[in-house]
């Protein structure tokens, strides 16, 4: 459908003559696609965060927790001990297993004092570090063996983010009364609960704890990935016979780690759905303000749209007038959404970054950018679609003597 310069032009015309109007039909359409705009941006980015962890060095990773009410390894009502280790290495289809103590450690720096979770591992198999991909960015990781010696996360060392002061590579941190030596510090994995963690040696953690009853929070396995779901379930069945339980009342669980970033993707979908609902529901109700202003124009201008037909215009010139303008004004009206959006969502951006949480950062691609714009566009042209049918319907002796 094409329209020529002197309708464009006279459409624009009328757009700039009623202006108030079209500026209150612009706003109701914009804040829908800005709110489209920013809930997207962020929910990309989201996806894009997990994806980071479906890596290869995730991809043939079991993980075995103990079922509780807390996070793994602070309640003890079940536990994975040892002997339980073992039958998941004498597993078929098991590379080898480890397990990951895990427990809530007090900090202290002054007069400031912080609780933060302390988690070990076995340095001769740290399978828990491979899960997440995270290397060191200064110093270096710990060795078998070795005591009185941690690494931290990356929020350790950023001047205010834990305390006041930042720390340093061999100098003294004070952990469950005990100062302990800072060897290293994990790259910034961007969540203030992972960056803020405190990493030790399995062998120490029965020091840092000495008068509590350890068990593995967690017992992570390396196995064949070509077979992963078929090792679970071995794992699952040995596990069931060595604890002496039934099939469905296992006090653990055995889940692959995509498996596990699966269900939080699909939670991540009904939310990121749920909003883009609502926002959805804002560009009708933008639609029904844009048709309505589209009515009104189309009566305020009865007896011009007479003139225009008794001078020669085709009813299809006329059609597309006010199609035009409708779906001029949803154009503007997703230009300014994308814009404000954008805007919005990089100062949100860097406020959840200076707070710890840069893994909530947006995603920015064309595609977000002008399918913003074109579904605003056309949202306004459909808006448009009728009271510029009716206009151009219009007979031009009736529109003449209109009133």
């Amino acid at each position: 459908m094409i329209i020529n310069k002197e309708s464009v032009k006279y459409s624009l015309n009328n757009i700039k003559k009623n202006k108030a109007r079209s500026i209150l039909t612009v706003l109701s359409i914009f804040i829908g696609i800005a709110t489209i705009f920013i809930f997207v941006s962020y929910g990309w980015g989201l996806y894009d965060y997990i994806d980071e962890f479906t890596s290869s060095s995730s991809a043939d990773k079991l993980m075995i927790m103990p079922k509780g009410v807390g996070m793994p390894g602070l309640d003890n009502t079940f536990k994975l001990l040892d002997d339980d280790i073992r039958v998941i290495e004498n597993t078929a289809g098991v590379y080898g297993a480890t397990g990951t103590y895990m427990g809530v450690g007090e900090i202290v720096q002054g007069d400031s004092k912080k609780y933060v979770f302390v988690a070990s591992y076995d340095p001769d198999l740290p399978l828990m570090m491979e899960l997440s991909d995270v290397e060191i960015v200064e110093g270096r990781d710990l060795m078998v063996g070795e005591s009185g010696k941690v690494v931290l996360g990356y929020n350790y060392l950023i001047k205010d983010r834990i305390f006041p002061k930042a720390y340093s590579l061999n100098s003294k941190i004070n952990v469950q009364g005990q100062d302990l030596r800072i060897i290293g510090f994990y790259e910034k994995m961007g969540n203030p609960q992972d960056d803020s963690n405190i990493y030790v040696t399995n062998d120490f953690m029965s020091e840092l704890y000495p008068d509590t009853e350890l068990s593995y929070g967690m017992v992570i396995a390396r196995v064949d990935k070509n077979n992963v779901d078929g090792v679970a379930d071995r794992v699952e069945e040995k596990l069931r016979q060595h604890r002496d339980l039934d099939e469905g009342k296992e006090d653990f669980s055995v889940q692959s780690y995509a498996e596990l970033l699966e269900s939080f993707t699909v939670v991540l979908d009904i939310v990121i759905g749920f909003i883009i609902l609502i926002a959805f529901i804002s560009i009708v109700v933008s639609a029904v303000n844009t048709a309505n202003t589209m009515i009104t124009s189309v009566l305020e201008r009865f007896k011009e749209i007479g003139i225009l037909k008794s001078i020669g215009a085709r009813n299809s010139e006329i059609f597309k007038i006010f199609l035009f303008e409708s779906g001029f004004l949803g154009f503007v009206a997703g230009v300014i959404g994308v814009l404000v959006g954008w805007g919005a969502t990089e100062i949100g951006a860097d406020i959840l970054d200076n707070l710890g949480y840069g893994f909530l950062s947006p995603h920015y691609s064309w595609v977000l950018f002008v399918g913003c714009i074109a579904f605003a566009t056309f949202t306004g042209a459909i808006s448009g679609m009728i009271p510029a049918w009716r206009a151009s319907k219009i007979n031009a002796v009736d529109a003449l003597r209109y009133e």
